[in-house]
């Protein structure tokens, strides 16, 4: 029986697998595995990371999961390691490996469920590093709805052109992202970049362990994780290789046990308000566009409706003051350096666009974890919000004829001119073809390049598109043409590109019927998205179309998934979610 006064063990779903002679044999396991008797009666806790070897995003987080260990061992609880997988977007992207980059979000979510249930784990401290790792864990967290702790395993240092090397001027003189490499590939390719300079910087762009360094997905998602509650205060911000991360690790194993203890859970955490809140630091931030899907797809595990609509309003009238990259000048470790997230927040508060009274990791209030920073914005990575880089969000949502349930652009470093385009269409059936007109310059300024039958369920798998948007930048075309997809694009994306254009085409949406020459407009200040077309001419159009393409994915996890996701706008989930929800996992 417990041992640990501190917790009532009779409460916990450890009592399933730990207490009461029939628990004999569960317990036998136990100590086949060398715990003492002690650590089988206290609360167990899962430390769950996406470690693997398959990209720099993970390969830290198992040196960080022994922190977090230590940090629950030290408040009389017990940590049970599991990992999970992950598919991670800088390998994955611009083959047929991105179609398996969001079905793996929703399966981290659905193997951490698992993983949990099966083993009665009383609460979870989550660990994530790669895009699609971020929200699955998130999600996971709030689909059980215990005690939970998220830690991001950090970014990635900035890299340097060696000094002399014979690269281009402005990549000689820039902090380096994997972004930079996809954009020198399309400068290769238009014969503006060496063989030699190209060698030269794949081998120093990316110098460390840790997630891709800009306000990509990754670190988007981070600084969603401390502002919606469910990571330490500052946590998300110091770059992976330092070894000091692993104090935020230790600490996020011993508060875990303070939410046990105190019995508060994600949704506690995660409340409409908060989740109003992480839509701001995307905002502010210039995040990736992929949070107005991750969002609305977390906010669904808790029984919130919260959609890419909502997520958008919240985007339209909050400033963008944190000057980062891809649309700035800054990467996360320099975020990091200015007081990170916490000192973005207190610039929110300042304007009245944050709610102060939501719970956090800590236990206390935003508000109350705000008053303990003396650190002020610096003016250069983190601007005043009283004097924005723009008074609208680096992000913005997008409705009309052509998106009846909208889109999705990331504008942030675009300036006003920038962000109006009209421009006919010229519409490809799936991401290679563009990528092979973009090769071949097949495509004229003023273009607006459709790339359609890349959503959820026509792609299958919703692939990002920066290999072609980055080669348009690379032949200095970012800016003179403009891109729409039902598709997603890269948090490291730049120029006019409209992700998430729903419904998808294999869903029958306006995008299916376009036709070459057709004009579109997307105007980013009055949010809108549109074709020349008249209600009639797209009804007459409908009755000649063919119906969703056939995909190469008749069998297995993407034909699985295929089945089963829903609607881009309200975060392509496969599932009911909460408000379905029949028990509590935490009160079986």
């Amino acid at each position: 029986m417990s041992t640990t006064p501190r917790f009532d063990k009779s409460r916990l779903p450890s009592r399933h697998v730990t207490e009461g002679p029939a628990r004999a044999p569960h317990r036998s396991y136990y100590y086949a595995m060398g715990m003492t008797e002690e650590e089988i009666h206290q609360p167990l806790v899962g430390v769950a990371t996406c470690w693997n070897e398959a990209a720099p995003c993970n390969i830290a987080l198992n040196r960080q999961a022994q922190a977090v260990k230590v940090g629950v061992h030290s408040e009389q609880g017990t940590p049970r390691e599991f990992t999970t997988i992950t598919v991670t977007d800088g390998i994955a992207m611009g083959h047929e490996g991105m179609r398996s980059s969001l079905a793996s979000r929703e399966a981290i979510a659905d193997t951490v469920e698992l993983t949990m249930r099966g083993h009665c784990y009383d609460a979870i401290v989550g660990l994530a590093g790669c895009d699609k790792s971020l929200p699955g864990m998130m999600m996971a967290m709030l689909r059980l709805n215990v005690p939970s702790v998220f830690l991001y395993g950090g970014s990635i240092l900035p890299g340097k052109a060696p000094a002399g090397a014979d690269v281009p001027e402005d990549f000689a003189t820039r902090d380096l992202t994997v972004q930079d490499m996809f954009e020198a590939v399309g400068r290769f390719q238009n014969g503006t970049m060496s063989q030699a300079a190209l060698d030269v910087l794949e081998r120093v762009a990316c110098p460390s362990a840790g997630a891709c360094g800009g306000q990509f997905t990754a670190n988007t998602m981070a600084c969603v994780s401390e502002a919606i509650g469910l990571a330490l205060p500052n946590s998300s911000g110091m770059p992976a290789p330092y070894e000091s991360r692993d104090a935020y690790a230790e600490a996020s194993g011993a508060a875990v046990m303070n939410l046990i203890e105190k019995n508060i859970r994600a949704r506690d955490i995660c409340t409409r308000e908060a989740f109003e809140n992480a839509a701001r630091i995307v905002a502010c931030t210039g995040g990736s566009t992929n949070a107005g899907l991750h969002l609305p797809a977390m906010a669904h595990e808790a029984g919130i409706e919260f959609y890419l609509e909502d997520v958008c309003e919240i985007f339209r009238d909050t400033p963008y003051f944190v000057d980062m990259k891809p649309g700035g000048a800054y990467v996360a470790k320099d975020l990091y350096d200015a007081g990170g997230v916490p000192v973005v927040m207190k610039e929110l508060r300042k304007a009245g666009l944050l709610h102060t009274d939501c719970l956090t990791a800590t236990g206390r209030s935003i508000g109350e974890e705000l008053d303990r920073i003396d650190r002020e914005a610096d003016g250069k990575v983190i601007h005043s919000v009283a004097n924005p880089i723009s008074k609208t969000g680096g992000v913005v949502g997008l409705k009309g004829n052509l998106a009846p349930e909208g889109a999705i652009v990331k504008i942030a470093g675009m300036s006003e001119e920038d962000i109006v385009f009209t421009g006919p269409a010229l519409v490809f059936e799936c991401e290679q073809d563009a990528f092979e007109a973009v090769q071949n310059r097949a495509y004229s300024e003023g273009d607006v390049f459709v790339i359609r039958n890349e959503g959820p369920a026509g792609g299958p798998g919703m692939r990002e598109m920066l290999a072609t948007t980055a080669a348009l930048s690379g032949q200095g075309m970012g800016k003179k043409v403009a891109l729409i997809t039902d598709g997603r694009f890269s948090g490291a994306t730049r120029g006019f590109c409209v992700g998430h254009v729903g419904p998808e085409a294999a869903h029958g949406g306006p995008i299916a019927l376009l036709k070459n020459g057709d004009m579109i407009t997307l105007n980013a200040i009055t949010g809108s998205i549109s074709v020349d077309l008249s209600d009639d001419e797209l009804a007459e159009r409908r009755k000649d179309w063919a119906g969703p393409r056939e995909t190469n994915y008749q069998s297995g996890a993407l034909w699985k998934y295929a089945k089963l996701v829903g609607p881009t706008y309200l975060g392509a989930v496969t599932h009911p979610g909460a408000q379905a929800e029949t028990h509590d996992y935490m009160d079986l």
